[in-house]
């Protein structure tokens, strides 16, 4: 793995020297976008809106519209903004796992110590485990601020980027019905839940679409045609809810 970010993991006085690697990976097939009139590739090109001539990255800068001007940002300048949290990951507090919505995690990075940091790194990791909380940090990365979240997964630290508060809408425009299940279908629901409870084991689950899509590709390519099967949900009514949740349950009774 190449690390994407050298810093400092800082709770109260304590520095530890980390490196930051990307701890999760896209699952997406790589597709070509192409011309359907002769299959040659799309290429997208920088341009300059004025001239129509193409731009290299070199000679390509960041700047910020005033008043019908552009001011001209280069690297220092984002350094300047806030220089501190572009060096260091700074733990502000510690929080309950369960007092963190789902919602607002966006991407995980593992933690790694460098040099001296082994067992600064071991003692921070280790409490966490013990008191069951989650460090809640700041810092900047590639010109932008994140809110975090340090945890442990394994025997690793993990930072979770999550989502600032002005990042999450409001549910208020949603429309919800304010219908409301009778308490037979509640309990019966209740017992479905039970019923398909048990452990999480993360490796039961894989990327199906992935592994059918390349099947179909695969097939394409000797010249077969792909065969789709149609499938469209049944919507359960209302008035045969309660006969649907007797069905469920009926079927994982034979199931299990």
């Amino acid at each position: 793995m190449k690390s994407i970010w050298n810093g400092t993991l800082g709770f109260g006085l304590v520095n530890i020297p980390i490196k930051m690697y990307s701890a999760s990976e896209d699952r997406r097939i790589d597709l070509d976008m192409l011309d359907s009139k002769d299959h040659e590739r799309i290429r997208y090109q920088r341009v300059n809106e004025k001239s129509g001539k193409e731009v290299e990255w070199k000679d390509i800068v960041k700047g910020y519209k005033m008043d019908d001007k552009y001011i001209i940002l280069e690297d220092e300048d984002f350094d300047q903004a806030n220089a501190k949290k572009s060096k260091i990951v700074e733990i502000e507090a510690f929080v309950d796992e369960v007092d963190v919505a789902d919602m607002l995690f966006k991407k995980p990075y593992f933690l790694e110590p460098q040099k001296e940091g082994g067992k600064a790194y071991n003692l921070l990791r280790d409490a966490l485990k013990k008191t069951k909380k989650l460090g809640l940090a700041t810092f900047v990365m590639r010109q932008k601020e994140n809110l975090c979240l340090i945890g442990i997964y394994k025997d690793a630290l993990v930072l979770h980027v999550i989502r600032f508060s002005d990042e999450i809408r409001s549910p208020s425009d949603l429309k919800i019905s304010s219908s409301k299940a009778t308490k037979k279908e509640v309990e019966m629901a209740e017992s479905l839940i039970k019923q398909y409870s048990e452990k999480f084991d993360l490796s039961k689950y894989k990327d199906q679409y992935n592994e059918q899509l390349m099947k179909v590709i695969k097939a394409k390519s000797k010249g077969k045609k792909a065969v789709v099967k149609k499938f469209e949900p049944e919507n359960t009514p209302s008035k045969d809810l309660m006969a649907q949740l007797k069905a469920s349950l009926e079927k994982r009774k034979k199931a299990s």
